[in-house]
Parts: C-alpha cells; sequence; structure tokens
C-alpha cells in the first residue's frame, strides 16, 4: 500500500502537523466521539479539492499558481493575487513555521525530558535543512512514506490499547451532532485539514512524479489513500483524546502525559514519537510550499535546488527555528497571516473550481456535474470558515 502513495503523501503529512493534533486532542477530551463526523467530512473535502489541485497540475503542466495568472486576464487582478499568495503562503508560513518546529519539539520533550530543550529547536531545523537541502523529489518522498508510518503506527497503536468503544467510534462518524459549544471546533476541525498552501504544493508536486494525461488514475488513488490515512490518524488521535480521565488539557503534550497513569510510559513515548514525526512533516512542508508558490508568483521556473528556491525555504525554516529558541511570538504577523488565510482559501477554491470546468484550460477533464456539487457544498463551507478566521482576529469570535 506505501509503495503507491506519491505526492499525497506530502499533503497529508503536511495537513497532520501540531495544530491538528492539538485540535484533534482538545475536540477529543472535550466533545469525545461526537465530532468525529466532522473529521470524516474534511477529510471528503480536502480529497475533492486535492483531487482538482493534482488534476490541474497533470493536464496542464503548470502549478497552481501559474494557471490562476495564466486565467486572470487584466493586470491589477494579477497583482492582487501575487499579493495575497504571497502574503498568505510565504509570510504565513514563515510565522507558523516557529509553530511546526514546535510540535517536534514537544516530541522531543515527551521522549528524552527537558535537559537539552533549548536545543531541540535547532536539531529539528538542521534536521529539516538536510532533507530539503538533498533536493530531491525522490527522497523527500520515501522520507515522508517513512513519516506517516511512523505518524500512523504511533497514534493507531496508542489508541488501541486504551480500548475505546467501537460503537461510539461509528455513531461519532456516522451520526452529525453538533453539542453546545462545539461549532468553532468544528470549523477548526476543518481549517487545519483543509490546508491553502496543499492546493498549490499538490499541484506543483505532482509534476515531480506523474506527467502524462493516463497517469490520472494513479494521482487520484494516491489522493485518496494518503488524505485516507492522514484522517485515520487525526481520528486515532480524537479518540485517544477520549480516553484521558483529566479533561483539563491544553495541548497534545498534555495528552502524552494524561495517558501515562493508566498506560504506563508505552502510551508517552508512542505519543512523542507521533508529535516528533507530525512536527518535522510539516516543519519541511511548509518552506517547501512557500518555495514553490514564490518560484510560481515571481516565474523564476526554478528546479528544487535552484539557489532563489533554497533561498526562499531557508528563509522560513531559519525564522521558524529563530523564533521558537528567541520566543519571539510574532502576534502581527500570524494575525495578518490568519486574514490572508482566511481570505485565499476560499478564493483560490473558487478560483480553481472555475478553471477546472474551462475546457480551453482542461480539454477533456474537466469537472463532472456531481463534483461541481460537491466542490460548491465546500465552497461554502470553507467561505464560513474564511469568515470565522477573519472575525476572530478582529475579537469578534472568542
Amino acid at each position: 500500500m506505501f509503495r503507491k502513495l506519491g505526492p499525497g503523501v506530502l499533503v497529508a503529512a503536511a495537513f497532520i502537523g501540531p495544530g491538528t493534533v492539538t485540535l484533534c486532542t482538545l475536540a477529543g477530551a472535550r466533545f469525545g466521539f461526537t465530532l468525529l463526523w466532522a473529521l470524516l467530512l474534511s477529510v471528503i473535502a480536502t480529497i475533492v479539492l486535492q483531487e482538482m489541485a493534482a488534476r490541474l497540475g497533470i493536464i496542464t503542466g503548470q502549478g497552481l499558481a501559474d494557471s490562476l495568472f495564466r486565467a486572470l486576464k487584466t493586470p491589477w487582478k494579477k497583482v492582487v493575487v501575487v499579493i495575497l499568495i504571497l502574503g498568505a503562503i510565504v509570510i504565513g508560513n514563515t510565522a507558523y513555521e516557529a509553530g511546526n518546529i514546535g510540535g517536534a519539539v514537544l516530541g522531543l520533550e515527551a521522549l528524552f525530558g527537558r535537559e537539552y530543550l533549548v536545543w531541540y529547536p535547532w536539531i529539528i531545523g538542521l534536521l529539516a535543512f538536510l532533507l530539503l537541502y538533498r533536493g530531491s523529489y525522490k527522497f523527500l518522498e520515501r522520507v515522508f512514506v517513512g513519516l506517516v508510518i511512523l505518524m500512523s503506527i504511533s497514534f493507531l497503536l496508542t489508541a488501541i490499547i486504551t480500548k475505546p468503544d467501537i460503537s461510539g467510534i461509528f455513531r461519532g462518524l456516522l451520526v452529525p451532532e453538533l453539542p453546545e459549544g462545539g461549532l468553532l471546533t468544528v470549523v477548526g476541525l476543518i481549517g487545519t485539514t483543509v490546508v491553502p498552501y496543499n492546493l498549490f504544493l499538490h499541484a506543483s508536486l505532482v509534476k515531480e512524479k506523474w506527467s502524462k494525461e493516463n497517469d490520472l488514475v494513479h494521482v487520484r488513488r494516491d489522493a485518496i489513500l494518503s488524505i485516507g490515512i492522514g484522517g485515520l490518524i487525526s481520528m486515532a488521535i480524537v479518540i485517544v483524546a477520549v480516553a484521558i480521565p483529566e479533561k483539563h488539557i491544553s495541548g497534545a503534550l498534555d495528552l502524552a502525559k494524561g495517558l501515562e497513569p493508566l498506560y504506563g510510559n508505552a502510551a508517552r513515548y508512542f505519543m512523542g514519537i507521533g508529535l516528533f514525526a507530525a512536527g518535522v512533516t510539516s516543519a519541511i512542508t511548509a518552506p517547501l510550499a512557500a518555495a514553490y508558490v514564490a518560484d510560481s508568483c515571481f516565474r523564476w521556473k526554478a528546479g528544487l535546488k535552484d539557489y532563489r528556491f533554497r533561498g526562499v525555504w531557508m528563509f522560513v525554516l531559519l525564522m521558524g527555528a529563530l523564533s521558537l529558541t528567541l520566543e519571539f511570538k510574532p502576534i502581527e504577523i500570524i494575525k495578518f497571516a490568519q486574514v490572508t488565510n482566511g481570505l485565499l482559501l476560499p478564493a483560490v477554491a473558487g478560483l480553481m473550481l472555475w478553471i477546472v470546468n474551462q475546457s480551453d484550460v482542461m480539454g477533456n477533464y474537466t469537472n463532472k456535474r456531481w463534483q461541481n456539487g460537491l466542490a460548491l457544498i465546500i465552497l461554502v463551507l470553507v467561505l464560513l470558515l474564511g469568515l470565522k478566521s477573519i472575525a476572530g482576529v478582529f475579537g469578534v469570535l472568542s
């Protein structure tokens, strides 16, 4: 199964970051299995949108940003799109990279304690640097397959040893319920799974592995399998959190510590390994996506080993490690990233839906009616998510 994974595995590994782990932890601790249906919905939405992005990349031979620029004929519209994309993806990923590295640091802290805590960010940063500097898609793919396997084993085994209520899991998956105070958590679960930069990343990476229209069957299988595995990991984290007797937890490390009295050190170590893998994957994909977006926006046509391409991901990675080490919290930048991400996600999803319905661009591979129907439903949800993100920044929502 894992041999058939391709670019989709990077997408799955990207959305299972520290934010997803923390939010799934809180969802399970506060609401039990009740919100598993929201994760299932978000996985389906991600598969639909990522398949569209990957199909666009295969058929046009271009990244998503390139396709957007080609579709928009008016110069001022192109300028607006460039500013929006660069702001949300490059600057936004730089701001959030500290959180990505921080997730991996939590994993190391759970495994080895706090004695060498000051060195953990630089260890993670150096590891990400070495993996990216290698500059080979096939190498990165193998690394991510390995990390996804590691996360799968870690979180699924942790879920199994908690001996969850199987009937409760199926009820949570198949019977949608919205408990009091659960709306923002539902929106958050969708938001941590349907990630804007993954659309750009998938459209660009798919060309690294496949190049022919006949490869679409492999592209779709890869997206369904990879993202499905990612969704399974997220659900396993929710299931683990349900087993915690002490519900006053604030993050993923509390989840690991909360399991220890019941299940011994094994659960803590499994969680530590999973957190480490989740943090590393996001710490790699965020700079990589930023570099691909900058490449498209500035029309560099650069390869993975080009100095400009490397310069972008090095900057994102360095700022993340430095911010975490100095305990610098770029609040204003993060707020800007939240606003632009809130705008970018529905805008990009809408533009992508429009592009994949243009026969002069996609030929015989435009969307089917059922795909458009699903995409429109997702677009409405994504729009609500964007409004929530923007309103939250300005204090409208708590």
